[in-house]
């Protein structure tokens, strides 16, 4: 029997047939959380309903054996920033979309993105906004190239051709008019497939939405108290996520690690609640281990970057997925029990 593994959502077919997915899967009796997490993968499709299925397929006006991928590995870009690599690695040609309010810092995280992955070889390209926008220049700065309508982009994306990597910024205004859909329609219909695609909404309103940018192959949701609290990428490691993590596409290592971290830090989470309304002696002795090394990782996965030297005077840091999951393994068996939470802040690796 073929393995429940190695199957995936077509999500770039669903983005293409069903522009907008919300209200469809609503009229259709299905929620569009659920939708949202069988895409990105939080929701693996071998657990997903079969009518769920058949009312997704019948939307896209395609059969299952369409709708879902079988055995096809999703390439990861790995990034070396920490919290992204672990918990929701950018799927290599997909759709990255980022949630979050004016503040949390996502433009810091997209301005380190494209500078890591220029870096990387990858051609970067961002379509500007239209009217005034605020922190638009905290990229421009990093970008190569900068286009101004979707026809623009097209012309520019086709000329680069397909054996090139290329990173594409574009806002939530060109979703909602049906262009981001139209522009990756017409590149996959010339065999481009490589350009991965990252939306970001500048008036932080897709914080409320269930499928703010339709789906997605990757899902960066921001944390209003890690960014209060300077955790920064304040990237909220329990509700970012990507269909690179599914089964079959992700190594077993990196899988169980990535596991018990979340498991670790959704634990840490409702002690701090805790601490924070009655004060530290009211966790119970047992679990005061696990509120300790919930708080070294969460220390831990705070990173110096390279774009904000000039105002942290910290050079940025890169560390590798591997080193990442060594270290995670280390904090997790207490290795690090007797380390200061501030020696583990904006460090790179252990």
């Amino acid at each position: 029997m073929e393995s429940t593994d190695d199957i995936r959502l077509n999500v770039s077919l669903l983005r293409r047939k069903v522009p907008n997915l919300t209200s469809a899967a609503r009229q259709v009796g299905l929620r569009p959380a659920t939708v949202s997490n069988l895409c990105t993968g939080k929701i693996p499709v071998g657990r997903a309903e079969v009518r769920t299925l058949v009312a997704l397929a019948s939307l896209a006006d395609c059969s299952l054996d369409d709708l879902i991928i079988r055995g096809e590995k999703m390439e990861m870009i790995e990034t070396k920033i920490k919290t992204l690599d672990l918990f929701a690695p950018l799927a290599k040609g997909g759709t990255v979309g980022l949630v979050a309010r004016p503040g949390m810092g996502q433009l810091v995280v997209l301005a380190e993105l494209l500078f890591r992955l220029k870096n990387d070889g990858f051609k970067t390209i961002l379509l500007m906004p239209e009217g005034e926008n605020q922190g638009v220049d905290e990229l421009t700065e990093n970008v190569e190239i900068i286009t101004n309508t979707i026809e623009e982009t097209y012309e520019t994306i086709a000329g680069i051709g397909g054996d090139k990597d290329i990173m594409f910024v574009a806002d939530k205004s060109y979703v909602i008019t049906g262009g981001i859909q139209q522009l990756q329609e017409k590149l996959q219909g010339i065999g481009i497939h490589s350009v991965t695609t990252f939306l970001l909404d500048l008036t932080g309103e897709v914080v409320d939405e269930d499928l703010p940018y339709g789906p997605l192959e990757t899902l960066l949701q921001f944390d209003a108290d890690l960014a209060a609290r300077h955790r920064y990428p304040a990237v909220n490691p329990l509700s970012s996520t990507s269909s690179v993590l599914e089964g079959a596409h992700l190594d077993q290592e990196h899988f169980t690690i990535q596991q018990k971290a979340l498991k670790l830090l959704r634990r840490y989470r409702e002690l701090r609640s805790l601490v924070n309304v009655s004060g530290i002696e009211r966790i119970p002795a047992s679990e005061l281990q696990t509120y300790q090394r919930g708080e070294r990782l969460e220390a831990y996965l705070t990173q110096p970057f390279y774009v904000a030297e000039p105002f942290t005077k910290q050079p940025g840091l890169s560390v590798s997925l591997q080193e990442t999951l060594n270290d995670i393994k280390e904090i997790l068996n207490g290795a690090v029990d007797s380390k200061d939470v501030s020696e583990l802040e904006f460090i790179g690796k252990l």
